[in-house]
């Protein structure tokens, strides 16, 4: 069965919009563990926008599923997931002024810098992730950096298989199938929603983590966060 985490970001949008600690972001973390969720996510970024520093430190004693922590590891955020140690830190190349990730890693341009961050990562006992586009090349560059998985980037497939396109799968199928080959563990996220995450898992062999934040709080609006988090887990059997 793939694991869901689920992003807690857009939670802390919704708690900064008005001031104050509501919705509290670490009770929604131990709400959704307690709705079945296997792991929680989150993805500071440095002008704290929605997910600040502190609740990274505040959300470690709380979450006892898995811990993924994404972001672009500048000196900051690497020293931040040095001290908390999450089960898993996730590399994101995002622009500072980013709304959200929106392109993988080049991981053969960006090889030797990733070699050293993940190696401080792995040294300290946290199992990393590269965010990566489906493209061949870039998987086999980011098994060179030595990290333990990839995330596959799946917004090119959202959109796609939203018009209709099924043939969209097919390059996420095919770095998996590489992936596989050669020893990478598989997670994936973006976009991925109740419409197109059974067909997803269904074409992905291996797939070990799905990361799902804007879709299921959209959903949740309508259906309760407890409802959805039940639906998306039946359909990653």
């Amino acid at each position: 069965m793939t694991k869901l985490s689920v992003n807690i970001n857009k939670i802390a949008t919704l708690r900064n919009s008005r001031g104050g600690d509501v919705p509290n972001v670490v009770q929604f973390a131990k709400d959704v563990q307690r709705f079945g969720a296997e792991g929680v996510t989150i993805h500071p970024r440095p002008d704290e926008r929605h997910i600040r520093y502190k609740d990274a430190y505040d959300l470690k004693p709380e979450v006892y599923s898995e811990y993924n922590i994404e972001g672009n590891p500048i000196p900051k955020f690497v020293n931040m997931v040095l001290e908390i140690k999450p089960t898993q830190v996730t590399l994101v190349p995002d622009a500072i002024d980013a709304i959200t990730s929106n392109a993988g890693w080049d991981t053969l341009k960006h090889k030797n810098f990733l070699v050293e961050v993940i190696k401080e990562f792995k040294g300290n006992g946290i199992r990393t992730s590269i965010f990566v586009d489906p493209d061949l090349h870039q998987i086999e560059g980011a098994k060179s950096t030595g990290t333990d998985r990839i995330e596959l980037y799946t917004e090119a497939f959202a959109h796609q298989y939203g018009m209709g396109n099924k043939e969209a799968i097919n390059p996420y199928m095919e770095c998996a199938g590489l992936a596989n080959a050669i020893g990478l563990g598989i997670n994936a996220g973006h976009d991925l929603s109740l419409d197109n995450i059974k067909f997803f898992k269904e074409n992905i062999t291996g797939l070990l983590e799905v990361s799902i934040g804007h879709a299921l709080i959209a959903e949740s609006l309508y259906m309760g966060v407890e409802t959805v988090i039940g639906k998306y887990l039946d359909k990653l059997k």
